[in-house]
């Protein structure tokens, strides 16, 4: 399996303790600041990229001494970093899984592009490829279907967002639904597995699954 994962540059305090340390497989993109914090935890990245806004000059040359690929771009684009990065993952390093890091905590409005950019028809393709991964949280996308997901180890939760109308069935879990005709964009947060597995299914647009811990 072809993992491919991506840093951005979001609170280092919210990254989850197998980034701390380095105990991650895959290539790595790096993402403005999240080339350089790759870099000063001694992870060479495959390519990094951004407008480098956030990084001073010598951090820039820091990074483009340690980095083969890096690409840079203006800061006035069509795409922000972190699609751009998705992009590379899936075109050019034909990842079959993208994890990104980084991506949670801080600027609520940042948050929120990374949580709603695989809704732009574009990446239709890769939505189920796509984690955000922190400290007490995995947020997974699904296209229409029926699933069942395994529960991590480690979280107790489940959340699911349905991001759009959809008849919505979930079972296996501590609260269910039969094909609820869901009118709106909404959490239905707080859920909790009941054994190690879960199942849910719906039948159109794209459902967000978050395991969580406290």
């Amino acid at each position: 399996m072809n993992i491919v994962n991506l840093l951005v540059g979001g609170p280092t305090n919210l990254w989850p303790d197998t980034l701390k340390n380095c105990d991650i497989n895959g290539k790595w993109i790096g993402v403005d600041r999240g080339s350089l914090r790759l870099i000063k935890l001694g992870i060479t990245p495959a390519i990094a990229i951004g407008d480098y806004d956030s990084i001073s000059n010598d951090e820039l040359e820091l990074v483009k001494s340690k980095v083969s690929d890096l690409r840079t771009f203006n800061s006035h684009k069509d795409y922000t970093d972190t699609q751009l990065a998705l992009k590379i993952a899936d075109e050019e390093l034909n990842a079959d899984v993208i994890n990104i890091y980084g991506a949670t905590g801080g600027r609520l409005d940042h948050f929120l592009s990374n949580f709603l950019m695989i809704t732009d028809p574009e990446y239709n393709n890769i939505v189920n490829k796509i984690k955000i991964i922190d400290a007490q949280n995995t947020i997974s996308y699904y296209l229409p279907g029926s699933y069942k997901i395994k529960k991590e180890s480690d979280k107790k939760y489940l959340a699911y967002i349905p991001l759009n109308s959809m008849k919505l069935t979930l079972s296996e879990s501590k609260y269910t639904l039969d094909n609820y005709q869901v009118p709106s964009p909404i959490s239905f947060s707080s859920n909790e597995f009941i054994g190690n597995y879960a199942k849910f299914k719906f039948d159109c647009g794209i459902l967000c699954v978050i395991q969580s811990k406290d």
